[in-house]
């Protein structure tokens, strides 16, 4: 079996030599005939002469592709758009590939007639600071009938919202994801666009993907303060892309989202003003027994402590940077909403 390795990279010049490492240990228990494609998002760091010194040493072909910066969506476009095989694997640069990965696929996969697509079981780091942990709560809280009991699964369109899934350790016919991106294609702000669920949702549509443990890799999460913030900023924007126009209830509930938070802020400040000091008492209570749930959940879904703590420790300023997101996809991503569509469809002529 051939497979086609795509990794998109920005800023990667710290990460990319583990995670090369990493994948040609698992190659090599494989049996697969492998070509590597890093592409490179027009970095500002010393990512491509970490790159060249790689090469030198890397026993795979192994291509670098170079374009300006245009985020992850086109980043995985061109590098699955130059690959040679059938069977193309997108893995992100901060995922290490577990050792008997690949010849776990290698042995599954040709037989595998149900599927066009697999994704990666991937854990998050276990060695990564306390601010790293935070996505566990999430995870383990909507995700908990995979990850408490991590087994071979098919994501369908009628589990799709219950499974965890993503395109950062992903193997997929090489056709299929073309055509999945040219459904899903930017028609402007490419790198604010979701690079995952859209994709995801078209492929579900077509054929099952199947989600293994054997086939499982390590995701090593943002490491520091300012970069956690600035991640969750942009998931917040990502959040509307993957959920806009998907139905008038999501609809709703993305504008309530965005909506809800000023409102309640006003409305405490109403309440100073009033010296209604009762009232903002109980208000502020409510909202704590309402931050508490999620991690209450999650841990009797088994998410780990240190991911609890995280989010106990980090919720606040998660929430006003993933809200100021969710501000900006409204504003980005308004005209996929259903009834705004409908609007527009209606004053057609």
């Amino acid at each position: 079996m051939a497979l086609s390795i795509v990794i998109p990279s920005y800023n990667s010049a710290a990460w990319l030599p583990s995670t090369l490492r990493e994948l040609d240990r698992s190659i090599q228990r494989s049996n697969l005939d492998v070509e590597v494609i890093v592409v490179d998002d027009g970095s500002t760091d010393d990512t491509l002469s970490v790159l060249e010194a790689a090469r030198s040493g890397f026993p795979y072909p192994l291509r670098v592709l170079k374009q300006e910066n245009k985020g992850r969506f086109l980043a995985r476009w061109a590098g699955v758009g130059a690959a040679r095989y059938e069977w193309v694997f997108i893995l992100d640069s901060r995922v290490l590939v577990h050792e008997g990965a690949l010849e776990y696929l290698g042995s599954a996969l040709p037989s595998d007639t149900v599927v066009e697509a697999w994704n990666g079981h991937v854990i998050t780091d276990p060695t990564a600071p306390l601010v790293g942990r935070f996505w566990e709560v999430p995870t383990f809280m909507f995700w908990a009938s995979y990850l408490g009991n991590p087994r071979p699964m098919l994501i369908t369109p009628e589990n799709f919202d219950r499974i965890p899934k993503g395109t950062g350790c992903f193997v997929v016919r090489k056709k299929l994801y073309v055509d999945a991106c040219l459904a899903a294609w930017p028609t402007e702000n490419a790198h604010l666009v979701s690079d995952d669920t859209k994709i995801l949702r078209y492929i579900v549509g077509k054929a099952p993907i199947r989600i293994d443990p054997g086939f499982s890799a390590t995701y090593r999460p943002r490491l520091t303060y300012k970069a956690f913030l600035t991640h969750s900023r942009m998931r917040g924007t990502l959040f509307v892309d993957s959920y806009a126009g998907t139905s008038v209830t999501r609809d709703i509930v993305l504008i309530l989202l965005v909506a809800l938070p000023p409102l309640l802020a006003s409305a405490m400040l109403m309440l100073v003003i009033l010296n209604l000091w009762a009232t903002l008492i109980l208000v502020v209570g409510a909202a704590s027994v309402c931050l508490l749930v999620p991690p209450a959940i999650a841990s009797v879904r088994g998410c780990p402590r240190r991911a609890s703590l995280s989010y106990l420790l980090f919720v606040v300023p998660f929430g006003v940077t993933f809200w100021a997101g969710l501000l900006r996809g409204l504003a980005v991503h308004r005209k996929s909403f259903q009834f705004r569509k409908q609007s527009t469809n209606g004053a057609q002529p």
